[in-house]
């Protein structure tokens, strides 16, 4: 095996020509198009969704609004006093349904609680004619967890 570095055949150095081969460069850069042709499109097509914004708005406290609690047990409380069963809080909300302006129902439930508990509820509000539900939730730590 024989391997000449100078010049050919004694030529002088003026004549030899010193190139890069470019064209493993250009197979190189080729294929890197062709897989960024093939992989964007997979990574930009999803399904058109218009996602709900986050919305964080004090509630207010005013002394006409009424705060409904459930305990982990089940027990329905109206600001602080016990209510004894569902058809007594649907009629409490009947006579303060028609007040003018309504007042809105505060719904403040037990992470423990039974959702049917909450659910019984936001029924009675139905059965009443309540038109403003809200619940009342801790918001999250900071850091976000």
């Amino acid at each position: 095996m024989v391997m000449s570095v100078g010049p050919p055949n004694g030529a002088s150095e003026e004549n030899f020509a010193s190139e890069i081969n470019t064209t493993p460069l250009v197979d190189v850069m080729l294929v890197l198009l062709i897989i960024f042709l093939i992989t964007i499109p997979v990574v930009i097509t999803s399904i058109p969704v218009e996602l709900p914004k986050e919305v964080n708005q004090p509630r207010q406290t005013k002394p006409e609004n009424i705060t409904l609690s459930v305990n982990r047990d089940g027990d329905i409380y109206w600001n602080d006093l016990l209510v004894p069963g569902m058809e007594a809080l649907v009629e409490r909300l009947k006579k303060v349904s028609v007040l003018d302006p309504q007042p809105e129902v505060h719904v403040r439930g037990d992470a423990a609680a039974r959702y049917e508990s909450v659910g019984k509820i936001v029924f009675a509000c139905q059965r009443a004619g309540i038109v403003r539900i809200s619940f009342v939730t801790e918001p999250p730590a900071r850091g976000g967890q």
